[in-house]
């Protein structure tokens, strides 16, 4: 397929954590939050005067500092944040908001903090206790968390306009930019679709890592651009497949298994479309906080957040429990990997996924034969 026109553009984006938007963005004078999970609620962030950036580490070579203060127990991505937060690589960022979820990225903000990382003078870092389980008294923890965490203290420090006209234009610059990738990714659904998993991934990651109001433009055209696009006559790919797991922020990853002949129609992943992308719907009876995180929280399908329905309805993931299920119970074909933060070019893991794809051939083959599935 021909090129997409912006697509040099978005990969220069995510080069760097500092990039050419959030450059711009900050010589406007607006406010930068970090966020390091998905269960922040990412367009409370989103104010007017702020824009977020969902933190990476792109091009991580050694993380020995990270290692020191971390060990080689916790997992590459945190060590990888903290390297980088040791070498000066977070200095955009007014303030870092950290959830109490997973255990290792705590540790590593925590780092950040005792070591003192962050040089601007008003900076200031929040941990949040984000609930267990998905039910009205961890929506009321939930809301209240946000407002002491989050709102208040944009509003303390920076002056920041948190009232709830500010909150429903919040949400409404918000859903542009989501309801825009999500016609962008409708294209996955195609026989023979016409956006790659690589390039879709590159769209949802850059409005990670940007001020969302800087990207419209662009995504509009991309989109416009997709509806006349012709696809390959002949199929590149053999198989499709979703790709599951956590801070999957990586492009080359999704690059090189669609190399191996997997092409990636639909994504579960923190920096991720499903969920993360779906328009928020607010009515006029309950506050924009309320409605905010009950959409967060019953929209994630992260472990943390999980109650009878989500269980019930095998909605719930966790990766051991989820592969061994989906393969015996559901007969779904699962490749099971562990990955380096920056997967770069690695053979072992392209081999694999090249017999996978190769055993789901197999199995079709078998399919049509009458053999076992």
């Amino acid at each position: 397929m021909k090129d997409l026109k912006h697509l040099y553009f978005f990969e220069k984006l995510l080069d760097d954590a500092n990039n050419e938007l959030v450059r711009a963005a900050k010589d406007e004078g607006r406010v930068c939050v970090g966020s390091v999970c998905s269960l922040v609620p990412e367009v409370l962030l989103e104010l007017p005067g702020t824009f977020t950036v969902r933190l990476r580490a792109p091009r991580t070579g050694s993380m020995e500092m990270g290692t020191y203060y971390l060990t080689s127990f916790l997992c590459e991505y945190s060590r990888a944040l903290l390297e980088r937060a040791i070498e000066g690589g977070y200095q955009f960022l007014d303030c870092l908001i950290a959830p109490d979820a997973c255990a290792m990225i705590n540790r590593a903000v925590e780092n950040m903090e005792l070591l003192e990382t962050m040089t601007s003078e008003k900076f200031f870092y929040q941990h949040m206790e984000v609930p267990m389980k998905a039910d009205d008294n961890g929506l009321s923890i939930y809301v209240s968390e946000c407002k002491r965490k989050i709102l208040e203290p944009l509003h303390e420090v920076y002056g920041i306009d948190i009232s709830e006209e500010a909150l429903r234009k919040a949400v409404e610059n918000h859903n542009k930019v989501c309801d825009l990738i999500s016609q962008i990714g409708e294209f996955r659904k195609e026989e023979n679709p016409r956006i790659t998993g690589y390039e879709y991934h590159m769209i949802t990651l850059a409005s990670y890592v940007c001020p969302k109001d800087m990207l419209v433009e662009k995504l509009e055209e991309t989109l416009e651009e997709l509806k006349t696009r012709e696809p390959d006559a002949k199929k590149n790919w053999r198989a499709k497949v979703v790709m599951v797991g956590s801070e999957i922020d990586d492009v080359d990853m999704i690059r090189l298994v669609e190399e191996s002949g997997a092409l990636v129609v639909a994504d579960r992943f923190c920096f991720g479309a499903m969920p993360g992308r779906e328009v928020i719907e607010l009515n006029d009876t309950e506050d924009v906080v309320t409605q905010v995180c009950r959409h967060y929280m019953y929209a994630s399908q992260c472990a943390r957040y999980m109650n009878s329905e989500k269980i019930n309805g095998r909605r719930a993931y966790e990766r051991m429990v989820g592969s061994h299920v989906l393969r015996e119970e559901y007969g779904y074909p699962v490749l099971s990997v562990d990955r380096p933060y920056a997967i770069g070019s690695s053979g072992q893991l392209r081999t694999r996924v090249q017999a996978f794809v190769e055993s789901i051939e197999i199995k079709k083959i078998h399919k049509k034969q009458g053999g076992a599935k």
